[in-house]
């Protein structure tokens, strides 16, 4: 392996390391703001070092084709120390400013939601349940009126037709849907 391709390895391994600084502080500084669960964070750094892992093989395969070399954990420890020495901290910052502003647009957000769609939501529907109750009591006061109208009538039918229906007899069916529609009749009409 040529001296060129030696230093471009090691450039990409410091940048390796540059960027697992970042990945770590970063992860770090959100599982502190979002409050994991303390049984995840085990898988949390699971993933993250599979992943920084995966990360720095796919560098090394980029740069040397996967020949792995003393200098290459030099540029990976030297990658991470200019990190932690230099940006850390800046980073933790910037991260720290990122979920303040995503907090803040979330609440803009639903804020607006909620002004936008769910109070005018929320109006609609107590106004037709408003609506549907009026036309209710409407419809039942005006079938009470209907009904107390044609009552006299219907007596005046049922006393003509005694001795013809005297001499039918009803069905148990018809005996028990009658009483339902009486007890559901005295429940509607005749609150005390």
């Amino acid at each position: 392996m040529n001296p060129q391709i030696q230093w471009i390895t090691l450039l990409w391994m410091l940048f390796s390391g540059v960027a697992m600084g970042m990945a770590y502080d970063s992860y770090r500084v959100l599982s502190g703001q979002l409050h994991f669960p303390k049984w995840t964070l085990h898988l949390l750094d699971l993933l993250y070092w599979s992943a920084a892992a995966v990360f720095v093989f796919r560098m090394l395969y980029i740069s040397n084709y996967g020949q792995l070399r003393f200098y290459v954990f030099v540029g990976l420890f030297i990658g991470v120390w200019v990190y932690f020495l230099i940006l850390s901290v800046t980073t933790q910052r910037f991260v720290v400013m990122l979920i303040g502003i995503v907090k803040r647009i979330v609440t803009v957000l639903k804020n607006i939601f909620q002004f936008m769609i769910w109070t005018p939501i929320l109006v609609l529907y107590s106004m037709c349940r408003g609506i549907i109750r009026v036309v209710g009591r409407l419809i039942m006061f005006l079938l009470h009126i209907v009904i107390q109208c044609v009552l006299p009538f219907w007596k005046l039918l049922n006393w003509m037709l005694r001795p013809i229906t005297s001499r039918l007899k009803k069905p148990r069916w018809l005996d028990k849907a009658v009483q339902a529609v009486a007890i559901q009749w005295k429940r509607w009409f005749h609150r005390e």
